[in-house]
C-alpha cells in the first residue's frame, strides 16, 4: 500500500486499467454520464485479446433478436446460465448479467457505430433446460471502417492469425464460409478483397494494417472511435503497478510513464479490465494445473495478471483461478501464441487421435468441451499433448486446418509450418512420422472409416448435436461432419489441449464491485473481462460469453461508479 502523503501526478474521475472491449465499454459510459475517463494499456497497441477475437457476444433478449423472430426469454436465459456455472457464482451476477445484456447492446448500438446482427446460432448446450437451438443469443458485429479512427489505426491490435488471412486480412464470418466452401464468387471476392488492402494508398506504404475492420477488430475500432469523439485519451505502453487503497477506499493507481512511476488518483472508480494471467507461466503453475501451457494459449503476451495480483495485494478476493476458456489449439513454432481451431474439426474426413493413436473424443464440440477433455485426457493419461488432427487428400484441397490452407501447395506454407505437417502415401506410414503405434491408428482409422460411410459414430455420436451440424460441410450427406479418410496422401497436425484466456480472476459482485473475502465490496474499485471472475463459471454456454459480460459489466460498473443508476 502506498504511503499516506502520497501526491498525485494527475487526476481524472474514472480510470481505467485496460483497452479491451470491457475496459472501452467502461469508460465510453462514464464519459457519456459527464465523469473525467482515462484509459491505459500496458502494451504497445490498443484492443487487447478483444481485438483478436471474433467479436462474438452472447445477449439473451435482444432488440435483434426479436427483429429476427426470436422471442426469447430471460428467465430461461438465467436457468441454462445457472444449470451450467459454476456454485460459487452468486445467483445475483448471474441475473445481472441476463437482465442487463440487452439494455447494454441497445446503448452500445445507440451511442456507437457498431452494430451487431442476431445469429442463428445454437447455444453449445442447446438441450439443456433454457437453451436455445434456434440461436438467435449470439450475436456478431458488422465491418468497421477503420479510417475513422485516423492514425490510431495503425496502434490497434492486429486480428489473430486464426482469424485473418496471412496475418493481416480481414473478413467476415460469411466471407469465411465462402471461402471454405467456395462457393460461386468467391475466386473475385477474394481477389477484390486483396486489391483493397495492397491499393489502400498512401496508407499501405506505412503500416500493414487493414483498415477494414471486422470481427473484434470491428467492435474495438468502433468502441475507440466513439472514446476519440468524447475526447477520452488512451494512453499506450502505461503499465499498472498498484492499486492505491486508504482508509479502506481505492482511490487510484501507481503507473509506468515514461519509465517512471506516475500517480493518477480516480475520484469516482478504477475499473480494472487488463485481461487475465494468460501469459503468466509462474501463475498458471501455481493455479492452473490442468491449463499449463502459457505458450499455447491463445491471448495477448501482456496478459500477465498484474491486476489480479494488485487486487489481491489489497485485500481483494479472488475465485476460479484454476479456471480457462479451454480450447483446442494448433501452435506453429516461432509464434507468441496457439491458434484457435474452431471449424475444422466439424468438416468430414478428419479425425482427432491421442498419441496411441485412438480418437476419444467427439472432435466436432464446441472448443470449449473438447479443450477441457483435451486437458482432462492429458493429466490421467498423458497422451494428449500433442494429439493429432489426420486428413486426407480430399480434405487438403478442400478446407484448411489450422495453418494449413487448401490450394497452396505444402512448399508455398512458411517453413515453420512446413515443419509441424507430417504426410505420407500410407496411415501406416504417416504413424511412423507421428511416432505412432501403425496397428493402433490403422485400426481406429478403420473403425471410423466404416462408420463415417454410413454416416453415423457409434463410439462419439459426432454429427448429431446441431452444434456440430451448423459446421458441417451441409454438401456432405447424410452426416455434413463425417466422411472416410480414403484418399491418399493422408496428413497429420499435431494440436494441443490450450486456452484463449484464463477467466478466474477477482471475486466481485452485480454491480461489478471488486470484493473482499468476506463478499464485502472494496470502495471504489471494479473489474470486468477476465480480470474478474467469470459469472460463467468454469462452462461455455454459447459463443460470446467472454465479451457480451465483459460489455455487460464494464456498461453495469461505470453506471454505478457515476450514479447513473441512482
Amino acid at each position: 500500500m502506498a504511503a499516506p502523503h502520497l501526491s498525485w501526478d494527475k487526476e481524472v474521475d474514472v480510470l481505467v486499467v485496460g483497452s479491451g472491449a470491457g475496459g472501452m465499454m467502461s469508460a465510453l459510459v462514464a464519459a457519456s454520464n459527464r465523469a473525467e475517463a482515462l484509459v491505459i494499456e500496458k502494451a504497445a497497441q490498443w484492443g487487447g485479446t478483444s481485438a483478436t477475437s471474433g467479436g462474438g457476444i452472447w445477449i439473451p433478449g435482444s432488440d435483434q433478436a426479436k427483429a429476427a423472430g426470436f422471442e426469447d426469454n430471460l428467465d430461461d436465459a438465467f436457468t441454462y446460465v445457472r444449470g451450467l456455472s459454476a456454485d460459487n457464482v452468486p445467483d445475483a451476477n448471474i441475473r445481472a448479467y441476463v437482465d442487463n445484456a440487452a439494455a447494454m447492446l441497445r446503448w452500445l448500438t445507440a451511442n456507437t457505430e457498431v452494430e451487431y446482427v442476431a445469429q442463428p446460432y445454437p447455444d453449445y448446450h442447446a438441450e439443456n433446460p433454457g437453451g436455445s437451438a434456434q440461436g438467435f443469443r449470439t450475436h456478431l458485429p458488422l465491418e468497421f471502417d477503420g479510417r475513422k479512427l485516423g492514425r490510431d489505426v495503425k496502434t490497434q491490435r492486429f486480428p489473430s492469425p486464426a482469424a485473418s488471412l496471412f496475418g493481416y486480412l480481414q473478413w467476415s464470418f460469411a466471407e469465411t464460409y465462402l471461402l471454405l466452401y467456395r462457393t460461386k464468387g468467391w475466386a473475385s471476392g477474394l481477389a477484390k478483397s486483396m486489391a483493397r488492402y495492397w491499393f489502400d494508398w498512401p496508407f499501405r506504404f506505412t503500416s500493414r494494417k487493414d483498415r477494414r475492420l471486422t470481427l473484434g477488430n470491428a467492435l474495438t475500432g468502433a468502441l475507440r472511435a466513439a472514446l476519440n469523439d468524447k475526447g477520452v485519451p488512451v494512453w499506450l505502453e502505461t503499465p499498472m503497478r498498484e492499486v492505491v487503497r486508504r482508509d479502506g477506499v481505492v482511490v487510484g493507481v501507481v503507473v509506468e510513464r515514461n519509465g517512471k512511476p506516475y500517480r493518477i488518483r480516480a475520484r469516482k472508480g478504477v475499473v480494472l479490465a487488463a485481461g487475465g494471467f494468460d501469459k503468466n507461466q509462474d501463475m498458471r503453475d501455481a493455479n492452473a494445473p490442468l491449463y499449463p501451457a502459457a505458450r499455447y494459449s491463445g491471448g495477448v503476451t501482456s496478459n500477465t495478471g498484474d491486476a489480479i495480483r494488485a487486487g489481491a495485494e489489497i485485500g481483494a478476493g479472488t475465485m476460479n483461478l484454476q479456471s480457462a476458456w479451454a480450447a483446442p489449439v494448433f501452435y506453429v513454432p516461432g509464434e507468441d501464441r496457439g491458434r484457435l481451431c474452431t471449424i475444422e474439426r466439424a468438416l468430414p474426413g478428419c479425425i482427432m487421435v491421442n498419441r496411441s493413436g485412438e480418437r476419444y473424443l467427439n472432435e466436432a464440440a464446441s472448443y470449449h468441451i473438447v479443450g477441457q477433455q483435451m486437458a482432462a485426457r492429458q493429466r490421467d493419461h498423458g497422451d494428449a499433448s500433442p494429439s493429432w488432427m489426420i486428413f486426407d487428400y480430399r480434405y487438403r484441397h478442400l478446407y484448411p486446418m489450422g495453418p494449413v490452407l487448401p490450394l497452396m501447395p505444402d512448399w508455398m506454407h512458411k517453413g515453420a509450418v512446413r515443419s509441424i505437417l507430417k504426410k505420407a502415401s500410407t496411415i501406416e506410414a504417416l504413424a511412423g512420422k507421428m511416432g505412432v503405434d501403425p496397428g493402433k491408428l490403422s485400426a481406429t482409422v478403420a473403425r471410423f472409416n466404416a462408420d463415417a460411410a454410413k454416416g453415423v459414430d457409434s463410439a462419439f455420436h459426432r454429427g448429431e448435436p446441431a452444434y456440430d451440424r451448423m459446421y458441417g460441410d451441409p454438401r456432405n450427406q447424410p452426416n455434413p461432419c463425417l466422411r472416410p479418410l480414403s484418399e491418399a496422401p493422408f496428413y497429420a497436425l499435431p494440436i494441443y489441449p490450450g486456452d484463449i484466456g484464463t477467466n478466474g480472476g477477482l471475486q466481485t459482485n452485480a454491480k461489478g464491485q471488486v470484493v473482499d473475502q468476506e463478499g464485502t465490496a472494496i470502495p471504489g474499485l471494479y473489474a470486468v473481462g477476465n480480470n474478474a471472475a467469470s459469472a460463467m463459471g468454469e462452462s461455455y454456454p454459447g459463443a460470446g460469453v467472454t465479451l457480451g459480460p465483459a460489455l455487460t459489466f464494464g456498461y453495469i460498473a461505470a453506471r454505478d461508479m457515476t450514479g447513473a443508476n441512482d
